[in-house]
């Protein structure tokens, strides 16, 4: 059960089926002991390699950690900075799981046409690409525009 958007990874569908489930598998390992809220990330590479990811709290609260960015983290740790897709794997089951604003940000990084699973604990899913999630975006090519000169 999928709801899609013009988002397309080019995954087929056993591919998207096996990433969303790697993603609730994350799930289970989240350390989440202040919020109980659980979250899971699979990151797929451009080359087929996936990451997982799962949120990691703190008592110190802004010191923990998003499921999706500790995915990305460690995609680049390893020398990966090419995605094609992520699902996002929570609890929630009234409505699909969308990622943080600083997540968003993480994601946007590294492009904005690829594809986010957002999903549902039954594994349903809604597709969107991450300029659809964070749309009107600043990112590294903004950093090389034009500027006014000192004054």
């Amino acid at each position: 059960m999928a709801e899609k958007s013009a988002a397309s990874a080019g995954l087929t569908d056993e591919q998207i089926h096996e990433l969303v489930q790697k993603s609730h598998q994350a799930k289970q390992r989240a350390y989440a002991p202040y919020s109980n809220f659980r979250v899971g990330a699979a990151l797929h590479t451009e080359d087929g390699t996936i990451f997982t990811g799962c949120n990691v709290e703190n008592s110190s609260y802004s010191l923990a950690c998003c499921a999706e960015r500790t995915a990305i983290f460690k995609a680049v740790s390893e020398g990966y900075k090419s995605f094609r897709a992520i699902a996002i794997a929570g609890d929630v089951e009234s409505e699909f799981l969308a990622p943080c604003g600083s997540c968003r940000q993480v994601m946007r990084e590294f492009g904005t046409d690829w594809t986010v699973y957002l999903t549902k604990p039954d594994l349903s899913y809604r597709t969107m690409t991450v300029g659809e999630l964070l749309p009107c975006s600043f990112g590294p090519d903004d950093l090389n525009k034009p500027k006014v000169k000192g004054q």
